[in-house]
């Protein structure tokens, strides 16, 4: 087709009046024709994608073929149709700020994404819309209780601290607030009520960068919740559903002026009149995906079925009027159509607008493009006796020849460089990075270009191969995504009611912080409670003597401050940590002095076996993979453990190294804890090592007993290269005949006796071990350096957090949840404690929810009865899986997104997490719900476990589970069998801390005392209330500031906290002086600075100088102002009658002693 050609069919297409059909557009051209339509037209285009993730791939390949027009985004509600639940904050936000900028952009091009569940749902009005933002400059006067009403009201969430869209903080003269649409919080600081700066901040440091000339607030939620709002609901609730008889929890909240969970879908009450996506539009031109119809169906069917499902509930409700007590919530639907466009009013707007229906598919009666699909490389993937990239290049010449210059499209960065070499090594002509659309010119040689694009096309001016054409399906990766911060992170601060220990004192109990009286000044104090009820006050600034005692505080026994008890059983755990030491170093040291086998990676071979991984490899997966690498051609035995959340790629790291064992002549043993998991991987290690050189074999109580023969004999005589197997594998009468390399995946299931075993199966073998929760054990020696620890905590591509729930077991909820499962084509997993429990599940279904198909599993059927059900249910056949704890380990099921954990107060923490782990390992977002008895309610460690899952909503959570898992269970003792915990004793962080000493004092490093100096100066030290009012926060500061070791880290620190809070009280200012002084008495070794009217007195921490010739010789020469006491104090006499020359003063002795003992 020629240019002008195509320019005639646009104006066609612009033109038009109603519908039109608009084919030969495969999905990677339309970008370029909405591009083009949306320049021609001059105005507003509307795409209207089926789903969010072909509305967001839509809105990445706009970004590199239009960067020069404006592309808004309106994402639909990310939660069901009469949910009990609200959309989240930032899906409202996102809404709200495009909302806000469309009638800005009337008159100039710019295209508007949203998906036909959007444009289906009613909006409020734009009047209503204009009239809720605040726009703010420097030199404003500002109302902070008006503008904190105007926050709570629009949907905005107040906190500590501003993290998401739709959060805000008020501390004093600053307020902190993330408005929606923008790209960063802001800090807008008030002198009094006059406003003087609006700095943006970043959400990591909280630190602000920049100023802002100005800012323009558009409303976080739908529902303005004024008083007019709360009073138009109230009549409209009680004119939809009668006067409200029972106690309803959505319409007291509301009555009160409260914002509730789920009030959203009772829009329609807030608000006089609700409009459309069409109105909010005007006579924009709509192009609709041609699979939108459909899309537009199933959504209409769903809303049917959930309007007819609450409905039937709250009829039977009424009917059976069931005691308060049971705490169900019954909600009240509203009709459909106040919430919804149906189809007859849908089908009328589609007809007075300029409709455009685009698709691959040439139509009879439209306008047809001539785009066709790009060539796929399907057929040539399979064959063995073809090359996939020799035919790559054959292809890129034949275009190019016959004058359609080619376009090559990579998901990132790595990817293009793979491509580029190895289509150079197969002689493909030069491929030149094109890092934003220009049209090819004629004689244009091909190009390459990073982007979201899944398969490609081909037109009469160019052909596009995507990464996914060539190598099958790839997982793309939005850009912009922030690297994941690989730092353990405690799982919890402490709280008042916490157990403590004191390096002197042992386990106390922490009160919360009082501010006591000093030497006549205030000071902050964390106040202890020991055996016998006495007290125990320690300083802020010595927060760092305290560690949380984790374990389980219900066996807690506090102990006697200045007691024998702490101090004997110190002692004695001091002698057993020795000889765990001892054991660890020497384990360490035996595998430094034994040698390895050598083993690379043969580079190209390498290279096209990287290839066949379908994701782009995050960041932290490619350290994994180059440590492994490393550790092979170090010439000594790797012992790695991979931790990286469940589903982070994990495998492929294992994969990897297998493959460079492998072509290195060596076997390789992957050790898996279930027959399902083994089975698992030994179908997708098949499926990577098609066509190379390499027998694999399985070995596991699913493989019958002839063909175990076979792999034990294959094992024995060098035949089999991989084995994959469960713990069979470690069974004594299994001979290798050249074992290179063990790789142990899921390492939290296998026992002691087990992990031995490995080890003894040959002294020099590569040990990688891969685990999304390590046992604490493990994690320990991680931490301890005796193994090496690769850390994946970066989320591979379009994973999203799963949300999870805490909830009572609710019927209607769990019907909800799984319909909505199996009607967006996917699968859920109903997960019992005990197999016991099974029939009860098993009849809720069949009464509840008749509409599923499901099957039933757990870990006492015969072998080949599970493996049938587990295969019928990875096959699809089945919508749920019910069973007991035996999905834990594991098992990979993309189209399951939904899991329901019943009474999950019975699980442990690291349990609850691997099984919610089974799900969202797709693009899909999905759901966890971890139910209880509300009858039987739930016993505080259980509700701290609930809570801890719930707060671990963040990706890469894995690691800071097992630090916390340690804190509840114990660690088992290092190196023997013994599990029993020694922890149990004095805590986890100084067992932590009296381990590594051990470590270090044998390896012949002198061992770090834990102490802190008293610095008594007579001056207030505390961070004031009125300063940081949250408690919690000011206990993290309190923490990080006992951190800090340097003085460039309080100047930092002091920087930050006058950013945050503002500027900085007395008080504060004397705490991070005292923190500078702390430090010179650490490096001058002086337990006690004692500052009054008169001088100041110096005592040494066990009456011992680092350097005293120098120390002897400065006394020497300041005769007048220093004098040695017998006990081997100095005082140095000074006039310092107010505090702060007294903090002064002490400053400069403590440096001048700190110099000395340099």
């Amino acid at each position: 087709m020629e240019k002008a050609e195509f320019e005639k069919l646009t104006e066609e297409i612009i033109a038009h009046q109603g519908k039109l059909a608009v084919g030969g557009a495969p999905e990677g051209y339309q970008p370029m024709v909405l591009a083009d339509l949306a320049r021609r037209d001059g105005g507003r285009l509307v795409y209207i994608a089926r789903d969010a993730s072909a509305a967001i791939a839509m809105r990445d390949m706009l970004a590199f073929f239009a960067p020069d027009i404006t592309t808004l985004y309106l994402p639909a509600w990310d939660c069901l149709p009469y949910d009990r639940l609200s959309p989240q904050v930032a899906v409202m936000s996102e809404r709200m700020a495009t909302l806000a900028q469309l009638p800005l952009l009337d008159g100039q091009a710019h295209i508007l994404i949203t998906t036909i569940s959007a444009a289906a749902q009613r909006l409020p009005a734009r009047d209503k819309l204009a009239g809720l933002s605040l726009a703010m400059k420097p030199g404003n006067v500002i109302d902070v209780d008006a503008l904190t009403q105007f926050l709570s009201s629009n949907g905005y969430a107040r906190c500590s601290t501003v993290m998401e869209p739709g959060d805000y903080a008020v501390r004093g003269g600053i307020i902190d607030l993330y408005a929606p649409g923008s790209d960063t919080p802001v800090r807008l600081d008030l002198f009094g009520d006059t406003l003087e700066s609006i700095r943006p901040f970043e959400v990591e440091s909280q630190r602000t960068v920049g100023q802002l000339s100005a800012l323009n607030l558009t409303a976080a939620g739908e529902i303005h919740l004024d008083d007019e709002a709360v009073l138009r609901f109230r009549r409209g609730y009680v004119q939809a559903f009668g006067t409200v008889m029972d106690n309803d929890p959505l319409y007291v909240a509301i009555s009160e002026g409260a914002r509730y969970q789920g009030m959203e879908h009772w829009l329609p009450l807030f608000h006089d009149t609700l409009e459309t996506l069409f109105d909010h539009c005007g006579g924009a031109l709509y192009i609709a995906d041609d699979q939108t119809e459909s899309a537009l169906n199933d959504r209409y069917e769903q809303i049917a079925d959930y309007y007819q499902a609450r409905e039937e509930a709250m009829q039977a409700h009424a009917k059976d009027r069931p005691k308060e007590s049971d705490g169900r919530r019954i909600i009240k639907p509203l009709a459909p159509d106040a919430l919804y466009i149906l189809n007859d009013e849908w089908q009328q707007r589609i007809n007075e607008n300029r409709w455009r229906s685009i698709g691959a598919f040439e139509t009879p009666d439209g306008v047809n493009l001539n785009g066709r699909a790009g060539r796929r490389f399907a057929a040539e993937r399979k064959q063995q006796d073809i090359n996939l990239f020799d035919a790559v290049t054959a292809h890129i010449n034949a275009e190019q020849t016959a004058g359609r210059p080619v376009l090559l499209v990579a998901s990132s960065r790595g990817a293009q460089e793979r491509l580029e070499t190895l289509l150079k090594e197969h002689n493909a002509p030069p491929i030149e990075p094109l890092d934003s659309w220009r049209a090819p010119q004629s004689g244009q040689g091909p190009r390459i270009a990073i982007m979201g694009m899944e398969n490609g096309f081909s037109t009469d001016m160019m052909s596009v191969l995507t990464e996914q054409d060539i190598l099958g399906d790839r997982m793309v990766r939005r850009p912009g995504r922030k690297k994941a911060e690989n730092f353990l992170t405690e799982a919890s601060s402490l709280t008042p009611g916490d157990h403590v220990v004191h390096v002197e004192h042992g386990i106390g109990r922490f009160e919360g912080l009082q501010t006591i009286d000093v030497g006549g000044a205030p000071h902050d104090c964390l106040k202890l409670v020991y055996h016998g009820d006495s007290r125990l006050f320690l300083p802020v600034e010595n927060i760092e003597l305290l560690s949380r005692f984790g374990g389980d505080d219900m066996t807690v026994t506090l102990d006697k401050i200045g007691g024998v008890a702490w101090q004997m059983r110190k002692a004695r755990l001091k002698e057993k940590i020795k000889l765990i030491a001892d054991e660890l170093i020497k384990t360490a040291a035996e595998r430094a002095m034994r040698d390895g086998e050598v083993m690379s990676p043969g580079i190209g071979v390498y290279d096209e076996f990287a290839a066949r991984f379908p994701f782009e490899e995050t960041e932290d997966q490619l350290d994994a993979i180059e440590a492994v690498i490393d550790d092979l051609g170090s010439g000594r035995p790797m012992d790695r453990l991979i931790c990286g959340d469940v589903g982070f790629g994990k495998t492929e790291v294992g994969l990897r190294a297998a493959f460079i064992a492998a072509m290195s002549g060596k076997q390789v043993a992957v050790v898996a804890p279930t027959t399902l998991l083994a089975r698992q991987h030994t179908k997708t290690f098949r499926e990577r090592f098609a066509g190379l050189p390499v027998e694999i074999a399985e070995l596991s109580r699913l493989v019958g007993t002839a063909a175990a023969g076979q792999t034990k004999e294959g094992l024995a005589s060098g035949a089999v290269d991989i084995v994959i197997g469960t713990h069979a594998l470690l069974a004594k009468n299994i001979a290798f005949s050249r074992l290179g390399m063990v790789i142990v995946d899921e390492e939290q299931h296998f026992g002691v006796v087990h992990k031995e075993r490995l080890k003894s199966l040959r002294a020099e073998v590569h040990m990688l071990t891969l685990t999304a929760t390590p046992i604490p054990r493990t994690l320990q020696m991680a931490l301890t350096g005796v193994r090496d620890l690769s850390l994946i905590a970066t989320p591979p591509v379009d994973r999203l957090a799963v949300r999870t729930y805490v909830t009572p077991f609710d019927p209607v909820g769990i019907r909800e949840a799984l319909l909505r499962e199996k009607y967006r084509a996917g699968q859920s997993f109903i997960i019992v404690p005990r197999i016991a429990d099974l029939p009860e599940m098993e009849a809720f279904l069949a009464e509840t929810v008749p509409e599923v198909k499901f099957v039933i599993a757990h870990g006492q059927m015969a072998g080949g009865e599970l493996e049938t059900r587990m295969n019928a249910f990875y096959d699809g056949q089945y919508d749920v899986l019910l069973s007991t704890s035996i999905i834990e380990s594991g098992l990979d099921i993309p189209s399951a997104n939904t899991i329901v954990i019943h009474r999950a107060d019975m699980f442990g923490l690291a349990q609850l997490y691997q099984m919610r782990g089974r799900v969202g390992r797709s693009k899909t977002r999905a759901y966890g719900y971890l139910t209880y008895n509300e009858n039987k309610g739930l016993t505080d460690s259980a509700e701290k476990r609930l809570k801890v899952m719930q707060s671990l909503d963040s990706l890469g959570a894995g690691f800071n589970l097992a630090s916390y898992d340690l804190d509840l269970r114990g660690a088992g003792n290092l190196v023997g069998e013994e599990q029993s915990g020694h922890i149990k004793e004095v805590g986890y962080e100084l067992y932590q801390a009296m381990l590594e000493e051990a470590v270090a004092e044998r390896q012949g490093e002198a061992a770090q005392e834990n102490w802190a100096p008293q610095i008594n100066v007579g001056i207030s030290v505390l961070i004031p209330e009125t300063y940081v009012p949250d408690l919690d926060l000011r206990m993290g500061l309190y923490r990080r500031l006992s951190g800090l070791t340097e003085r460039a880290d309080i100047d930092a620190f002091a920087a930050e906290v006058v950013d945050r809070f503002g500027p900085m009280p007395d008080e504060v200012q004397h705490l991070l002086s005292v923190l500078a002084i702390k430090i010179d008495c650490l490096a001058a070794g002086i337990e006690k600075i004692d500052a009054g009217p008169k001088g100041i007195a110096v005592v040494f921490r066990n009456q011992h100088f680092a350097n005293p010739e120098k120390l002897l010789a400065h006394v020497s020469s300041n005769q007048e102002r220093i004098k040695i006491r017998p006990d081997q104090s100095l005082v140095f006499r000074a006039k310092a009658e107010d505090a702060d020359e007294r903090l002064r003063i002490s400053g400069i002795v403590a440096g001048q002693l700190a110099e000395l003992a340099a």
